[in-house]
């Protein structure tokens, strides 16, 4: 049981057999402010009456994993002070075009509540959600103290909606803007901050496309004394990267333009001077287009840096090496496999306190190359990071061993997410499934909360995880497993799984079922491409009834296939919005 948990559940017992005299309100709501997580925060409010209602006045802070499981008016009649709103929308899987478009999870219902109840909104964090340019006006115009915006994977705005935040929001903090499907229209959007906006302390906006107004960009970054954050996109040069340094050297996370400008050594050496200046430099990203040639400008500034992120630099083995040793207090690394093994050893041999890595393909849909990573630059870096404890590895080939020795190397995992790009590929030395390497995984891995399996996998790899992951959250699983057993192991021994995700594997209703003590305990389960019928999911919807039984529909799909079952727990039963396609049972 989570400590937190249990202690409230033994102080909610003091509390009713020996009626001690309540705290006063202030000092319990000064006490509960000072509890950060949001789980902690909904375990106190468990404990009795008094401190369910201290949660309820004191909260400023929510978070909603599933904008469906719970309704904007809900919220605002449970907690009546939110400043700062944190809300995801669709599946993960939408982030690979498994989730059709006008799905749902459109913030504009929640933001007409919002505006009613929680006129003093400061912060909003959307993920996966949609958001059009008339949803983004009425916010700019509801909400006067306004201040932090963080839009992530969200879709269905333009540029448009932008020049209504930076219009209207007159105190705002943060406009972080990441990975989105936005219409972008231009860069005109940086003008419309008022000549006497000085607040801004993170700008993000380096996922869109255009050219921004750079001189508007200039004066923006100038005024704003207290910038610590900008991060930029690939049409800011070497040139104007060097002026927006110059005016901001307070910065403490950067993300670069492109760097295929040419320069003369006048410039070269004072784009170097600009970044030894910022001092507080931490964080480093952009980079697009790197090479040997001007990379040496940022060497100045790794020293301090804990997180660097190359994921839009397609380097080569030689250049990251050269740049690495330059880095010894790095914490977190995302590369492109383009660096290849030799890449890795020098990540090895270079970041002895790395504790995340992340090696994403450069091109996923490559399946003649020949070049990328494999066990043994995985095998490196783990023979010279011995904190590592958050992978995500992208890779073509890898063997059973390899996984054994990388796990005894770094016994501390909490999230393992191995992608082996073939699906179904066995461990390319012995042709044996991939079974003993997760199997290495969760019996090493006591602390692993996050698990991605991939490879050659039969239902042997889902015993192991049911019997060894006791702290498993969250479970991707594809191509994988050879019977309903698979899936039965792990729903009848992760207490502690929330997310289920599974696609083209053979699971049928048995498997489905399986989960009916599970799913009231969970945050979500998607299953697609498996060998799920329309009456196994009828009969989960009748067996579950406070469940939401979701089954996406395609033109091609047979009437008793349920191709995309989506399951999640809610206390406001089958959504109103729900298209045609989308089945509730």
């Amino acid at each position: 049981m989570d400590p937190v948990r249990k202690r409230t559940k033994d102080s909610f017992k003091s509390c009713d057999s020996t009626h001690l005299a309540p705290f006063p309100d202030e000092v319990l709501e000064k006490v509960l402010s000072l509890v950060k997580s949001h789980k902690d925060r909904s375990s106190v409010s468990l404990v009795c009456k008094d401190w369910y209602n201290a949660d309820r006045w004191s909260r400023g802070k929510i978070f909603i994993g599933n904008c469906y499981s719970v309704s904007p008016e809900i919220v605002a009649r449970r907690f009546p002070n939110i400043r700062s709103v944190t809300l995801k929308g669709k599946p993960r899987f939408s982030d690979f075009n498994l989730v059709p478009q006008n799905w749902g999870a459109d913030i504009h219902s929640w933001l007409v509540v919002f505006a009613r109840v929680y006129p003093f909104l400061e912060e909003l964090r959307l993920k996966r959600m949609v958001v059009s340019d008339e949803s983004l006006e009425f916010l700019a115009n509801s909400f006067p103290g306004f201040k932090v915006l963080s839009l992530l994977s969200c879709d269905g705005f333009s540029t448009d909606g932008l020049k209504a935040i930076a219009t209207h929001c007159k105190n705002l903090t943060e406009l972080d803007i990441q990975e989105n499907g936005i219409d972008d229209l231009g860069g005109g959007w940086l003008s419309c901050f008022p000549e006497t906006f000085v607040s801004l302390e993170v700008l993000n906006f380096a996922s869109l496309n255009s050219d921004v107004t750079f001189d508007a960009l200039e004066r923006l970054v100038n005024r704003c004394k207290t910038l610590r954050v900008l991060k930029v996109n690939k049409h800011i040069s070497l040139d104007q990267l060097q002026k927006l340094l110059l005016r901001a050297p307070q910065l403490m996370e950067v993300g670069t333009g492109s760097f295929q400008q040419e320069l003369v050594p006048r410039q070269f050496s004072e784009l170097e001077t600009a970044f030894k200046s910022c001092k507080n430099l931490h964080t480093i990203s952009g980079l697009w287009e790197a090479s040997s040639v001007y990379l040496p400008v940022i060497y100045p500034a790794c020293v301090n840096l804990t997180y660097l992120n190359l994921s839009y630099a397609t380097l080569q083995s030689d250049e990251l090496s050269k740049l690495l040793p330059n880095c010894s207090n790095l914490r977190r690394l995302w590369v492109l496999d383009t660096v290849e093994d030799k890449g890795l050893e020098a990540v090895g041999s270079s970041c002895p306190l790395l504790e995340e890595l992340r090696v994403f393909p450069a091109d996923p849909f490559d399946q003649d190359m020949v070049h990328g990573v494999t066990e043994s630059g995985f095998v490196a870096v783990s023979n010279g990071c011995r904190k590592l404890h958050y992978v995500l590895y992208f890779c073509r080939q890898m063997t059973n061993a390899a996984v054994a020795t990388i796990v005894k190397n770094c016994p501390d995992f909490t999230h393992f997410r191995l992608c082996i790009m073939n699906p179904g590929q066995p461990d390319y030395l012995t042709s044996e499934p991939m079974d003993e390497a997760f199997g290495a995984v969760v019996k090493t891995c006591t602390k692993l909360q996050r698990l991605a399996v991939s490879g050659l996998l039969t239902d042997r790899t889902f015993e192991y995880i049911g019997k060894y992951a006791k702290n498993l959250e969250t479970l991707s699983v594809a191509f994988a497993g050879s019977s309903d057993w698979g899936m039965q192991s792990v729903m009848e021994g992760c207490p502690r799984l929330r997310k289920l995700e599974i696609r083209d594997c053979p699971f049928g209703n048995a498997a489905l079922l399986s989960g009916l003590d599970k799913y009231e305990s969970m945050r979500s389960l998607w299953m697609s491409a498996c060998n799920v019928t329309m009456n196994g999911c009828r009969l989960l919807a009748k067996n579950m009834p406070r469940l939401n039984v979701e089954v996406i529909k395609d033109d091609e799909s047979d009437d008793n296939e349920a191709d995309k079952v989506y399951v999640y727990r809610t206390v406001v039963g089958p959504r109103r919005d729900a298209p045609p396609f989308v089945l509730t049972l």
